[in-house]
């Protein structure tokens, strides 16, 4: 289990916020605002050698600050907020290791194999993070997109998993129900993705404390990466960064 450290920008800062507060014309739910910029982050985490951990716009307003955070981490962080085919190059250029996508690659709730295909002519399957973030609906995880806001039609499974495995080098995925509201993680979510993600995957959702940690790497069998947000120190939480980046490395 690696941890995987993350910088969320809201309005050109980096902030914590309730994943499912997110809208249109409406300040989302927010646990954190930072009074540091992006680049002491990510200078941060270069000290520590963490690389594979993501910068997210959340919104528009967000581009200088996200190239602000790479440039403080060339090659040593994804990005992903508004990634298309038609401008995803341009943030490989502007230094992240990868691309972040969700939202561009459906249309009409459904998956488009054209831009899919397209998108990965631009990057390739290596410098790809397929963002599958999800919230529960009749008992099924659909793919969020547009903010987290629009079902999908599709449902994170086996089958979905090992089809879109061969487009992306790994997966991305917030349990949204339980982002940035510290009351535990989506253990089903987590031991589906270890069961049938063949690529590697990052969790993010619930992690409180070191106990959670500990499920984590038990029910992930040791195959799921975490990021931390709202709980961790940084960010005004209780859990020592340093610990954690201890802990996941043991």
């Amino acid at each position: 289990m690696k941890f995987r450290p993350c910088i969320d920008l809201h309005n050109g800062k980096v902030k914590q916020i309730i994943g499912g507060s997110l809208s249109d014309g409406a300040e989302p739910e927010t646990n954190f605002v930072s009074e540091k910029p992006p680049a002491w982050y990510a200078e941060r985490y270069k000290a520590d050698g963490l690389t594979g951990g993501h910068v997210i716009k959340l919104g528009t307003g967000n581009d200088d600050a996200a190239r602000e955070a790479l440039g403080g981490w060339p090659n040593g962080l994804q990005v992903g907020g508004g990634i298309t085919a038609e401008n995803a190059f341009q943030w490989l250029e502007a230094g992240a290791s990868q691309v972040i996508v969700t939202s561009y690659i459906f249309q009409n709730g459904q998956i488009d194999p054209d831009r899919l295909s397209k998108l990965v002519r631009e990057t390739g399957r290596d410098r790809l993070v397929l963002d599958l973030s999800c919230r529960k609906k009749d008992g099924q995880y659909h793919v969020v997109t547009d903010r987290w806001q629009t079902f999908t039609e599709t449902v994170v499974d086996a089958d979905s998993l090992r089809e879109l495995a061969d487009h992306c080098c790994e997966f991305l995925v917030h349990g949204v129900d339980v982002e940035g509201k510290q009351q535990g993680m989506d253990e089903e979510l987590i031991a589906l993705l270890a069961e049938h993600a063949p690529i590697p995957c990052v969790y993010a959702g619930g992690v409180r404390n070191f106990q959670d940690l500990e499920k984590l790497n038990i029910v992930g069998q040791g195959r799921i990466d975490v990021t931390i947000g709202s709980a961790l120190d940084l960010f005004g939480g209780t859990m020592p960064y340093e610990e954690v980046v201890k802990f996941c490395a043991q």
